[in-house]
């Protein structure tokens, strides 16, 4: 029984990119689909790496370090040298994220803080407006 083969199509409504996007991991060889003439068929291969390209993509990853992470499975059948890799990256990851938040919650702050006074200051002037009317 043969291998079940996925279209450009059938990727794309899959996993939500277009065929631009399938067509640009190729070309960063992310991905290796069959071509058959102009068409391109994609592997049960090709689907595992395009769901580790989506999950990379969602926490920061560069395409490169994908690719270099997708590339270790070749070099260690256990995987234990793609899986300490993909810790690193991820806990240098984590610490940006983290980072990033933390800047984030304290400009979150600032601004309301900002937006408090600025409502006081309006609520006070109008307060004095209506007492001189």
């Amino acid at each position: 029984m043969s291998e079940v083969k996925l279209t450009i199509r059938q990727m794309c409504d899959e996993f939500d990119v277009t065929p631009r996007t399938l067509r640009f991991y190729e070309a960063k060889e992310l991905l290796f689909p069959e071509r058959v003439g102009q068409k391109r068929l994609f592997t049960r291969r090709d689907h595992a790496r395009m769901r580790l390209i989506i999950l990379g993509k969602r926490y920061g990853f560069s395409l490169e370090d994908i690719r270099q992470l997708l590339e270790l499975y070749y070099v260690d059948d256990s995987q234990v040298l793609q899986i300490s890799r993909t810790l690193e990256i991820a806990n240098e990851r984590l610490v940006e994220m983290e980072r990033r938040r933390d800047e984030l919650n304290y400009a979150i702050a600032d601004l309301k803080k900002q937006i408090g006074e600025g409502e006081a200051y309006l609520a006070e002037a109008e307060a004095r407006q209506n007492a001189a009317e």
